[in-house]
């Protein structure tokens, strides 16, 4: 997967000039940003993807969505309209924020409940997390109704699925045996 490689290259490309600048975090917010447009916006996922529409056109338009972004992000739209990439810009932020994080020792939990977790359970589950990691958690809840009950938690590559729907699926496999 090329396009991957090279969203890693340029995520990394950017936050050592963002270092270099003291200005990670501001880059950061503006990498968050461009993840949640693209994600939320299929019109602007499709338009960054469009072999018809010109590269300077995407950094025109690039540039006034992203009017208030640091000059570094504005480097790497110049950049992009450059080498023709602009379709891998969703995952060269995603990347930054990755980077970002591990640079600054933090790890984001994804707790799969089959409710929005209360802020008591919030609480509960970071001082388990904080137990055994020792980097700064922040907790990120996805509300999934089909595993009926309990919880999935993953962090980083490793995960604890503690739902009900998975407690059926090993009685099931332990009664077929």
């Amino acid at each position: 997967m090329a396009t991957s490689r090279a969203a890693i290259r340029y995520a990394k490309a950017i936050l050592d000039i963002a270092q270099a600048n003291n200005t990670t975090a501001q880059v950061n917010n503006d990498m968050l940003q461009i993840v949640v447009a693209v994600k939320e916006s299929k019109e602007l996922k499709d338009f960054l993807k469009s072999p018809v529409v010109k590269g300077p056109t995407k950094f025109a338009a690039i540039s006034e969505v992203f009017a208030s972004a640091q000059g570094e992000t504005k480097e790497l739209f110049r950049l992009l309209q450059e080498n023709s990439r602009f379709e891998i810009l969703a995952t060269i932020a995603s990347q930054y924020n990755t980077l970002f994080d591990e640079l600054n020792n933090m790890e984001t939990a994804l707790v799969t409940t089959a409710f929005p977790i209360t802020k008591d359970l919030e609480e509960k589950v970071l001082a388990k997390i904080a137990s055994f990691s020792n980097k700064k958690i922040t907790l990120k809840n996805i509300v999934d109704p089909s595993i009926i009950g309990g919880f999935v938690l993953r962090i980083g590559d490793k995960q604890y699925n503690a739902s009900v729907v998975n407690s059926l699926q090993q009685l099931k496999r332990e009664f077929s045996n």
